[in-house]
């Protein structure tokens, strides 16, 4: 009999899905190659809806997570529906390896909201890393992963691109925390790959590029050169399907510096700084991510000034990171901490052991409030460093701070 009301099963799934008009669910289906209008939505959505060509009941039961007959489709007489079946979101994820999760059930999709409530948890913990305990914040993203890998199960459409995109980002904030925080490489190395996996998932090649690039951080610290290069092609080989701003771009840049800095090559990372000062000095229309708050122009001049350190360049290198530490936010304590252990260094390679010590003292006390291992690390670098003036005084004050209560527990917890 005609449904009365209309197809309501196909505009709940609709809805569900994240497409909240008829002309959004056509769109989509037109990008998915097909010749889709709002008109055909509309009919399909009517108390009596034909019976959709099987292109179209392809794509419909891709976006919409459900088969055809429960999207309130009736085979015509003497017809059965055919083959054309859903596959499980979850074994998808399964098959990609995001993680050993359930096939999904024959219950409701979730809401379209979820996705929107999903993602601003994960914006919640993206400004949450800028100050809360690296240990503290951990659990809690990592527990949110694991919600979004059951919401993927339970989600189609755009609303499952949406999760998909926060798990990706999720991901990746993790795998931040354990290489820069934590130093758990190998543990950060699987991590960026779940992330990537999700940003497949989203079909969102910007945040696939600042994955890839997160990932060269890996071997390029340890001085695996070829292999950190071999990401970074990969990284801009994604940056270019997608509308990179002048500024990822340049970040970009100051990644693979940083890495070559950490291989022995400080000419060839000037270089690479240097090209990425004369992409945002020309600028681009394209607008940066909301999710890529971890670079500006001031975080390019400290990675400037860390390698001109590296290259021994002492008097531009400690011009650069005093401009730096000038115009560092407040609340960019980490980045505060890494820019003094730097300035400590350049002092200690020019000799002068109190100045250095100065500098090292201030990068304890603000460990002391928001923890960095990599700003740690750097101020560890500086105390090898000033070994040859071991019985100075200053030195010996550095070391009451270096080896105090707090930070011997923080470097050994992370």
């Amino acid at each position: 009999m005609p449904r009365p009301s209309g197809n309501t099963r196909l505009k709940a799934a609709r809805l569900a899905a994240g497409y909240h008009s008829q002309q959004a669910l056509a769109s989509a289906m037109s990008a998915q190659g097909l010749s889709v209008g709002v008109r055909q939505v509309r009919r399909w959505e009517s108390a009596d809806p034909p019976w959709p060509h099987p292109d179209c009941q392809q794509v419909l039961t891709r976006l919409l997570g459900q088969d055809v007959e429960a999207l309130g489709f009736t085979p015509p007489s003497g017809r059965d529906a055919g083959p054309v079946r859903r596959t499980p979101v979850g074994a998808v994820v399964a098959a990609v390896g995001l993680a050993s999760v359930p096939a999904q059930t024959a219950k409701a999709l979730q809401p379209a909201s979820v996705g929107t409530d999903f993602d601003a948890v994960t914006r919640a913990h993206r400004r949450l890393y800028w100050s809360v305990a690296p240990a503290t914040l951990h659990p809690a993203a990592s527990a949110h992963a694991s919600l979004g890998i059951a919401l993927l199960t339970e989600t189609a459409g755009a609303t499952r691109q949406t999760v998909s995109a926060a798990l990706a980002e999720t991901y990746l904030l993790c795998g931040r925390i354990e290489f820069f925080d934590l130093r758990q490489p190998d543990g950060a190395g699987e991590t960026l790959l779940r992330a990537l996996q999700a940003a497949g998932e989203a079909d969102d090649p910007l945040l696939g590029s600042a994955i890839l690039a997160h990932t060269a951080f890996i071997p390029g610290w340890a001085g695996r050169r070829e292999e950190a290069v071999e990401r970074m092609v990969a990284a801009r080989t994604y940056a270019r399907r997608g509308a990179a701003s002048a500024e990822f771009l340049a970040w970009l840049d100051a990644v693979e510096a940083e890495c070559e800095t950490r291989c022995g090559n400080p000419r060839t990372a000037l270089h690479l700084i240097g090209h990425a000062e004369d992409v945002l000095a020309v600028g681009s229309d394209n607008q940066s991510p909301d999710w890529m708050d971890w670079f500006s122009p001031v975080r390019l001049a400290a990675f400037k000034g860390n390698t001109q350190l590296k290259a021994k360049h002492l008097p531009q290198a400690r011009e650069t990171l005093l401009g730096v530490l000038d115009q560092l936010r407040p609340d960019e304590e980490k980045q505060r901490t890494v820019v003094l252990g730097d300035l400590a260094a350049v002092e200690a390679a020019a000799g002068q052991p109190e100045e250095a010590c100065g500098y090292a003292v201030r990068a304890l006390e603000q460990l002391g409030v928001t923890w960095y291992a990599t700003g740690m690390d750097r101020v560890r670098e500086v105390r090898r460093a000033l070994a040859p003036w071991q019985n100075e005084s200053c030195v010996r004050e550095l070391d009451e701070q270096l080896y105090g209560w707090g930070t011997t527990v923080s470097a050994l917890t992370g």
